[in-house]
C-alpha cells in the first residue's frame, strides 16, 4: 500500500470539524498529526457518533455498530502514527464468525475454520465447495486491488477510471452487474446465495442494486475474520479520541452546529445554546472547555450558543452531508438542491430494541442472523415499495456471550437490528406492534422468547436517526452503495461552492462502515493538503 501523501502544507492551520463520528474523529488525527491545530465539535453528549454507548442499569450497548471488520485497516490507521490498535483496545476473534437461522427450522454457523465452511457449503450443494473456493479467490483478488488502487486512492472524477493505469489495475474485477449476478454465477442454492450476500447490509444495499465488486466483502468475512473489541465497538471510539489527544486535538461535546457562513478567511459556524461540555475524563481528553480561543486566528469566526467563538481557517463537516448542505449553508453556497438529495437511495434505517434480560440465551451466538428462505420481499418493502416489512430478515446481537462486563451477573445482553426503509412513518403505535411481531418472531425461528425476561429495554428507530444523528429520511448509513451512488458517483471531499470547507465520512469515497469512514478521514486530510 502507497504511504500517505505529504500534509505539511496543513501545519498551523487552525481547523474545526464539525461531528465526532469515525471520519470526524480520524479526519481530526490526520490534520493534527499534520500539525494543524483542530478543535473537534460534536452536537451530542458523547464522542463516536452513531457509535454512540448506551448505559443503562448496568448494561452497556453498543447503540450502532456492532461487528468488527477488516482489521488491516484498523492496523493502517494507528500504523500512521506509530502506534498500534492493541496499545487502546483488545480483540477477541468470534467463533463462530456468526450464526444463521433460516425461518424453515434450519441452522448454520460460519465459523474461523475455512475448511469447515466449505463443507457446510458442499452439504447443501454438490459442486459447492469448490464453488466457494473459487468465490474467495475472486474476493481476495477484488479487496487487495480494490483496497490499494481504489479504496485508498483519490477517484472522485469519472476520468480517473479511463487512466491507463486504472484500467489494467481494474482488469478482471467485478465491476458491472449486481451481486445478485454475480453470486449466482457460483451457487445455485438460494441459502448458500443468501450467506455469500449479507454482508450488503453493512453497505446498505440489496443484492439487486449493489455492484458485483462487493464481492469483496465475503474476503473480509471469511479470510480475514469477525472480532470483537473488549468493551465493545465504544472501545475502538475511545482509542482513537485518546490517540486524537495525544495528538493535540480538542473535543467539545454538546456543541451542535446551527449555521456555516462565509469562506476560508472569513468562516464563521455558529453553535446552539448548551451546556457546552468538554469531553474531558473521556479516554484521556484534556480539554479547556467550550470556546477557548487560544492562539486561534482571527481570519474566520465559530460562535457556540455560549458566546465563546473559534476561529478556525478551515472547516470539515463529519455531520450527515445532506444536513450540512440544507440546513448549515446559505442557498448559494450549497453544491446540491434539495431534489438533489431527495432523489438519492438511501440505505435502510432500522428499528432498533436494546434488551436487558435475565439469564442466559444459549441458542444464540455473538452474531446471530435470523433469515427468510426468501428474503426479496424484505428488500422491495425498503428499496421498492417502503413498509415495516411483514417477514423480516434481522440481526441480533449477543455481546455478554464474549464480555461479562457488559451486562450484570446472570443476565444477558442483546439487541435485535431490523432494516427498514429511510423515511417510514416512525409512531409509538407503529412500534408497539412491530415490537411484539419481532419478539413473536424470535420466539419462533431461535427458541428464544424473551418476553418474560426483560429488565430493561430502550428503543430506537427512523425518527431518533434524524433527530439525534440530522440523518437525512432517518438513515442508519446514510447513500446506499448503488452502482449510480458508488466512487465518482457519491459527493465528494471539498465543496465546489465554498472555499476551504471540506467533507467527510460516509456519504463521501470510500463509502459506509467504519474502516470506510476512517479511509475517509485519510482521503479528506489529502484533499486538503493539495488545496492548501
Amino acid at each position: 500500500m502507497r504511504d500517505p501523501r505529504d500534509r505539511s502544507s496543513l501545519a498551523g492551520e487552525d481547523v474545526v470539524v464539525i461531528g465526532g463520528g469515525f471520519g470526524g474523529l480520524s479526519t481530526a488525527c490526520y490534520l493534527a498529526d499534520a500539525g494543524a491545530d483542530v478543535t473537534l465539535l460534536e452536537k451530542n453528549e458523547q464522542l463516536g457518533g452513531r457509535a454512540s454507548t448506551l448505559e443503562a442499569e448496568g448494561f452497556r450497548f453498543d447503540m450502532g455498530p456492532s461487528w468488527y471488520l477488516m482489521p488491516d485497516v484498523f492496523e493502517t490507521f494507528f500504523g500512521h502514527f506509530g502506534r498500534r490498535p492493541s496499545e487502546y483496545y483488545s480483540l477477541s476473534r468470534l467463533d463462530p464468525h456468526y450464526r444463521i437461522f433460516f425461518k424453515d427450522g434450519d441452522r448454520v454457523d460460519l465459523v474461523p475454520d475455512l475448511e469447515t465452511n466449505r463443507e457446510t457449503f458442499e452439504s447443501y450443494e454438490t459442486g459447492a465447495g469448490d464453488a466457494f473456493d473459487d468465490y474467495l479467490r475472486k474476493s481476495e483478488r477484488n479487496y487487495e486491488i480494490g483496497m490499494e488502487h481504489f479504496v485508498y486512492e483519490h477517484r472522485d472524477d469519472l476520468a480517473d477510471f479511463v487512466d491507463p493505469d486504472v484500467l489494467r489495475y481494474s482488469w478482471g474485477l467485478s465491476l458491472i452487474g449486481s451481486m445478485q449476478d454475480h453470486v449466482e454465477d457460483y451457487f445455485d442454492h438460494p441459502k448458500l446465495q443468501q450467506i455469500m450476500q449479507y454482508t450488503l447490509v453493512f453497505l446498505g444495499g440489496s443484492p439487486h442494486n449493489t455492484p458485483a465488486l462487493y464481492n469483496l466483502m465475503s474476503h473480509v468475512d471469511f479470510n480475514l475474520g469477525v472480532y470483537y473489541p473488549d468493551g465493545g465497538v465504544g472501545a475502538v471510539v475511545d482509542g482513537i479520541v485518546e490517540l486524537g489527544a495525544e495528538l493535540g486535538v480538542d473535543y467539545v461535546t454538546n456543541a451542535p452546529v446551527t449555521a456555516i457562513k462565509g469562506q476560508r478567511g472569513g468562516f464563521k459556524v455558529e453553535t446552539a445554546a448548551g451546556d457546552g461540555d468538554a469531553a474531558a475524563g473521556m479516554a484521556g481528553v484534556a480539554a479547556d472547555g467550550a470556546g477557548d480561543t487560544a492562539g486561534a486566528s482571527a481570519d474566520a469566526a465559530i460562535a457556540t450558543g455560549g458566546g465563546e467563538s473559534y476561529f478556525p481557517d478551515l472547516v470539515v463537516s463529519d455531520a450527515d452531508y445532506a444536513h450540512t448542505e440544507q440546513e448549515l449553508l446559505a442557498p448559494r453556497k450549497r453544491q446540491y438542491d434539495a431534489d438533489y438529495w431527495e432523489s438519492r437511495t438511501y440505505a435502510p434505517s432500522a428499528y432498533l430494541l436494546y434488551m436487558g434480560v435475565e439469564g442466559d440465551v444459549e441458542e444464540l451466538a455473538h452474531h446471530t442472523l435470523v433469515l427468510p428462505t426468501d428474503w426479496d420481499e424484505h428488500f422491495e418493502q425498503i428499496f421498492e415499495d417502503p413498509a415495516w416489512p411483514d417477514d423480516p430478515a434481522y440481526y441480533l446481537c449477543v455481546p455478554s456471550k464474549t464480555d461479562d462486563t457488559v451486562a450484570p451477573e446472570g443476565h444477558s445482553n442483546l439487541f435485535v437490528l431490523v432494516p427498514i426503509a429511510a423515511g417510514l412513518e416512525d409512531t409509538p403505535e407503529l412500534r408497539s406492534r412491530y415490537r411484539e411481531l419481532v419478539l413473536e418472531d424470535i420466539a419462533e425461528n431461535t427458541g428464544v422468547d424473551l418476553r418474560e425476561r426483560i429488565v430493561f429495554e430502550e428503543e430506537f428507530c427512523v425518527d431518533d436517526f434524524a433527530t439525534r444523528y440530522n440523518s437525512m429520511k432517518g438513515s442508519a448509513l446514510g447513500l446506499a452503495h448503488t452502482l449510480r451512488q458508488t466512487a465518482p458517483f457519491r459527493p465528494g471531499h471539498e465543496s465546489s461552492e465554498v472555499d476551504g470547507l471540506y467533507f467527510t465520512g460516509s456519504t463521501t469515497t470510500p463509502g459506509i462502515g467504519v474502516p470506510m469512514c476512517l479511509i475517509s478521514g485519510l482521503l479528506t486530510a489529502e484533499t486538503m493538503a493539495e488545496s492548501s
